[in-house]
């Protein structure tokens, strides 16, 4: 069996943690602890302190391991050494907090200098009735038109399988531009 590593970032309470529960074939690990600072207090009561990780089985001869990146930009060495090896990313946005949009952006910015793996943007809380659309979530946070930035609710599998299945469509299209022409 072929296993395949992804990588669930994004910032503060965007929902990452969630996407994995929602995804795993497993219990997933988590190393959530009591959130500390007032203001992070406000938005719930656990945090990611190093990683969450989940197994979801695509067919019996693949399973991408999915690692989940704490939010915090105090914990940003985290990142770079989950990424080691990740074949693409999901970089999650809560759709209902745009102050949080700039925080996304530099995080953005940081995995781009890690890694040059794939990646798409998943615009989450989309259920909720102040989400913004995607599209505005796509032109606030930059990103290019050769990316995706997908609707999502976390809590929802069918949603969060939308989401992964738009990052292996960004993989496969990756592998398939480098792939030597054959003599």
């Amino acid at each position: 069996m072929q296993t395949l590593k992804i990588v669930i970032t994004g910032s503060y309470s965007a929902g990452k943690t969630q996407l994995i529960r929602t995804l795993s074939d497993i219990e997933t690990v988590s190393t959530d602890y009591a959130v500390t600072l007032d203001e992070e207090r406000q938005l719930k009561q656990e945090t990611t302190v190093a990683l969450d990780f989940g197994t979801i089985a695509i067919n019996e001869q693949l399973t991408l391991y999915l690692f989940g990146t704490p939010g915090q930009e105090r914990f940003d060495f985290m990142w770079e050494d989950l990424s080691i090896g990740c074949l693409g990313y999901v970089v999650m946005v809560d759709s209902t907090r745009p102050g949080h949009f700039a925080e996304t952006r530099r995080l953005m910015d940081r995995f781009a200098e890690i890694t040059d793996a794939p990646f798409v943007v998943a615009a989450n809380k989309q259920d909720d009735l102040t989400a913004l659309p995607v599209s505005y979530v796509r032109r606030r946070l930059g990103v290019p038109v050769d990316v995706p930035v997908l609707p999502c609710t976390s809590r929802e599998r069918s949603s969060a399988k939308l989401v992964l299945l738009g990052l292996l469509k960004q993989i496969a299209a990756r592998h398939l531009a480098v792939q030597p022409e054959e003599a």
